[in-house]
């Protein structure tokens, strides 16, 4: 496990804590920071889009170490105190940038919506990633290469640009004072998850906010207009496939429908939202209007602590198979990798009880109790120890028996579906 695995590995406990320590503060003070289906289908989506990681290190960190060693203008040493603070200052202005512009053009927009589709704000949206930002994302760090900062300081500096911005995902801290007024915080990254006319497209700083006073892209959070989070096209589902590919397909859809090459093209490069005027005309859409409640269908309180139990343990195998990537063949992982991402696209389906979702989940949980049973075997792990195959087969096949009856409706659920 390489230095950058082993930093995320380290920190995943320490964000789980905190994640319980804001549940805790905001139960004590009479709030409801969470709801169990939204924090799941967040941290859901970090996960997929670690697992996407494990595959995509060759394209970004791959092109910046050729442009580094054949591009660089200058040798800079990975030893100087200097040349670390200005890769830091100079990653977080570009992180400025890419995130301004995944604002502002469409195509950046269509990965990074993920992270702002949740319509709650706590910690967990800040696990809540993209799985398809890594295809463009590594164009905008590209002058740290030129300049001649070396892969390790720059992989380093990602990581703390990024590990800062977990902490400003809550609504439990309030305004910092002159803290507010130079760096990233929490009311300011608050407006900018806000979809109200005054915060929309606002306040891009990863860690210094000063960039958004300078390049006028700044609104200070206003306590007469508390935010209202999600986005303005809400995407009102749990199946996290969906949840990355909704405006790349939605884009697709009115750039196939539009008559003139040029729209097609704009489509992708236009800020989120513009149509051209003949799909405009043709296919309408509603204008946005404030959401006045949250996407939360109902969901049998049984059913609900067994999708919590399958996603713990999804989250526990997806420790292993982070653990496993430098070592496993790329076969094990690509399957591995999608058997993780089938199953919480199932669990999300349960959540949404769609009528298939029992059916597929329970073929899910079975072939996964039978299979290290009668193979003796695992993802990456040719010799599976009868102990641990054995317990993978009662956890999963109990699973499996329990399954029917917890999806059944209860008498209050049957009385309303006649009543309608």
């Amino acid at each position: 496990m390489n230095t950058p695995e082993l930093i995320i590995t380290w920190a995943t406990p320490v964000f789980f804590l905190l994640i319980g320590i804001e549940l805790l503060v905001a139960k004590l003070r009479g709030r409801r920071a969470y709801a169990s289906n939204d924090a799941m289908n967040s941290i859901g989506l970090g996960v997929i889009s670690q697992v996407v990681g494990v595959f995509s290190k060759l394209l970004t960190f791959g092109i910046y170490a050729w442009c580094a060693q054949h591009m660089a203008l200058f040798t800079l040493p990975a030893d100087s105190l200097w040349v670390w603070a200005g890769a830091l200052l100079l990653y977080d202005f570009c992180y400025y940038w890419l995130h301004r512009c995944g604002h502002e053009v469409n195509l950046l927009w269509a990965a990074h919506v993920v992270h702002h589709q949740s319509e709650h704000y706590n910690l967990s949206t800040a696990l809540r990633q993209t799985g398809s930002g890594v295809l463009l994302s590594w164009l905008f760090y590209l002058p740290l290469a030129v300049l001649g900062v070396p892969l390790k300081v720059f992989v380093i500096v990602a990581l703390i640009d990024l590990l800062y911005q977990f902490w400003v995902h809550t609504e439990q801290i309030g305004r910092l004072g002159w803290f507010d007024r130079v760096f990233c915080s929490p009311s300011n990254h608050r407006a900018h998850h806000a979809v109200n006319d005054r915060y929309l497209d606002r306040n891009y700083g990863g860690i210094l906010i000063v960039w958004d006073r300078l390049f006028g892209s700044f609104v200070e959070e206003d306590d007469n207009e508390p935010p209202v989070y999600g986005t303005r096209s809400p995407l009102r589902s749990w199946n996290p496939l969906w949840a990355n590919a909704e405006v790349y397909w939605h884009t697709a859809v009115d750039a196939w429908h539009a008559q003139r090459w040029r729209d097609k093209l704009l489509l992708w490069l236009k800020p989120p939202g513009w149509r051209p005027a003949d799909v405009a005309a043709r296919y309408p859409k509603p204008d946005f209007v404030m959401p006045s409640e949250r996407f939360d269908p109902p969901v049998p309180k049984a059913l609900m602590i067994y999708v919590l139990l399958q996603f713990a343990l999804l989250l526990g195998m997806t420790t292993q198979f982070l653990g496993m990537a430098g070592s496993a063949s790329l076969a094990a992982l690509l399957a591995y990798a999608l058997y993780l991402v089938a199953s919480l696209s199932v669990l999300g389906a349960l959540m949404e009880r769609r009528r298939w979702a029992l059916w597929v989940e329970g073929l899910r949980v079975l072939l996964t109790a039978l299979l290290p049973l009668l193979l003796g075997r695992w993802f990456g792990i040719e010799h599976l120890d009868g102990h641990i195959a054995l317990a993978i087969a009662a956890v999963f096949g109990f699973s499996a028996l329990a399954l029917p009856w917890l999806g059944r409706p209860s008498s209050m659920e049957g009385m309303a579906s006649a009543a309608n």
